[in-house]
């Protein structure tokens, strides 16, 4: 593990490696992104019993979520760097003349990346993918409380790159701190929005661009003129998926009234499909990371009408998945995001009832709604604000790589995916290149009898 005092001397070698102009080259990245991509491959097996260790992921989630997703997000990278790195041209006014102007994306230099515990592996590389194919030199921190991923990631990166351009710092928040007091080009958190404001602050003292991944309750509203059984199949998965432990994992439900009953016994059915009448024996359960946030959770249990679930076995850090009706906004459940498998209920009679409770509270990164009307679907489109929205499904907008990830006020700022992280990780530097034919002396002092030119052009122009 490196020691502290040793961070300072890794990022003066970065930038020094980034100014030999080595990651600009456009084969350089693409040769980076196909080494990284055959290293997952080639230790797949070790990402996914890590995972399990960490989170108790299955294979299959394990592989959908990390291992797959990373691959996707490299893939569409490579074959789309070219289009990416272009110049592009833009239109010159007529005064400009003759002269030529475009936007000539440029790496930043060197990055910082922070990744959490939730999806430790998939959010440690995703972002670098982006930092990769724009040019960087990155560091990437991941989060200590998934030791196991911690160590491949870092076995990955650090055996197989030149550590002048991608290094993986492992370490607790000292060494967060330490990399917090550095200067970087542009650092991308992902993480709780209380330690996005720490590096927000962190950032603002070297005047630092930052992208930051927070979270937040996600609302999931649910509208009569639906499908029911599919509806409660797709919010029961999106919920109680890696525990519920996924930022955009839909946080509560606000549920017509009208077909809150039916609802109900749906999910609880749905639920039992997916994991069994005792999902503790589920393979395809997992459990809440540490003891720290299994206390927590649980804390949040009462008050309300458990109608499924509450079970837990402390020793095993196991949460069932658990539906609590009878919510009332001002409980503790309501307050911050919830980050486990609890879900809980809440009704409205109609859709501007539901409207004006999501938008007087902070802004969400996900939105979701149940509805087959496309006049509700547009209403609700229009008239919230969120980070982004899913209509008829939970958690499937992620899947996208063309639709930008990002939150809005304290579910965050900034974005990626897709081209979105080659943007995030690049600065869109603006030329104009102009000629010596046709030089004019009208802008140059003296100005005497030149202002009425000026506004003649202005006229011409405007067609005035």
């Amino acid at each position: 593990m490196l020691k502290t005092d040793s961070i300072d001397i890794v990022i003066r070698k970065q930038r020094d490696f980034f100014s030999s102009g080595t990651t600009q080259d456009i084969n350089f990245r693409k040769q980076q992104l196909k080494n990284l991509r055959n290293l997952i491959d080639d230790n797949e097996n070790e990402i996914l019993e890590a995972l399990h260790k960490d989170l108790k992921k299955t294979e299959f989630e394990g592989c959908l979520t990390a291992v797959i997703g990373a691959k996707i997000e490299i893939d569409y990278a490579l074959k789309n760097i070219n289009k990416w790195t272009k110049a592009k041209k833009v239109s010159v006014p007529i005064d400009q003349l003759p002269g030529k102007a475009f936007i000539q994306p440029q790496a930043k230099g060197v990055v910082l990346i922070i990744s959490p515990w939730n999806y430790p592996f998939h959010l440690a590389i995703v972002p670098l993918v982006g930092a990769i194919a724009a040019g960087n030199c990155a560091i990437i921190k991941p989060s200590e409380l998934t030791p196991n991923t911690s160590k491949v990631i870092a076995k990955i990166i650090n055996n197989n790159f030149d550590e002048n351009y991608i290094r993986v710092i492992e370490g607790a928040k000292e060494t967060s701190q330490k990399l917090l007091e550095q200067k970087f080009d542009h650092i991308f958190f992902t993480g709780g929005s209380s330690i996005g404001k720490i590096v927000m602050e962190a950032a603002a003292k070297h005047l630092t661009p930052v992208t930051l991944e927070l979270g937040g309750k996600s609302p999931c509203i649910i509208d009569t003129n639906i499908n029911v059984k599919e509806t409660a199949k797709r919010i029961a998965w999106g919920k109680f998926l890696n525990n519920g432990q996924t930022c955009v994992a839909p946080d509560y439900l606000l549920v017509n009234r009208q077909i809150k009953k039916e609802l109900l016994e749906a999910i609880i059915e749905a639920t039992k499909n997916l994991y069994g009448d005792d999902p503790a024996t589920s393979p395809d359960y997992g459990r809440i990371v540490n003891h720290h946030h299994f206390n927590r959770l649980c804390a949040l249990l009462e008050p309300g009408k458990i109608v499924l679930g509450g079970q837990v076995i402390p020793e095993e850090n196991y949460i069932s998945p658990t539906i609590i009706d009878e919510v009332s906004p001002d409980f503790p459940i309501m307050e911050d995001e919830i980050f486990g498998p609890i879900l809980p209920i809440l009704e409205y009679d109609r859709l501007e009832e539901a409207i004006a409770f999501i938008n007087e509270r902070p802004r969400p990164l996900a939105l979701y709604l149940f509805s087959n009307d496309k006049k509700q679907q547009k209403i609700i489109v229009q008239k919230t604000i969120s980070g982004g929205v899913c209509i008829n499904h939970t958690i499937m907008h992620l899947g996208v790589l063309d639709l930008p990830f990002g939150g809005v006020g304290n579910s965050g700022m900034g974005s990626y995916h897709g081209k979105a992280s080659f943007d995030t990780f690049s600065h869109q530097k603006s030329v104009l290149k102009r000629s010596f034919f046709l030089g004019t002396d009208l802008l140059f002092p003296p100005y005497k009898d030149k202002l009425k030119w000026i506004k003649l052009g202005l006229c011409i122009k405007n067609n005035c």
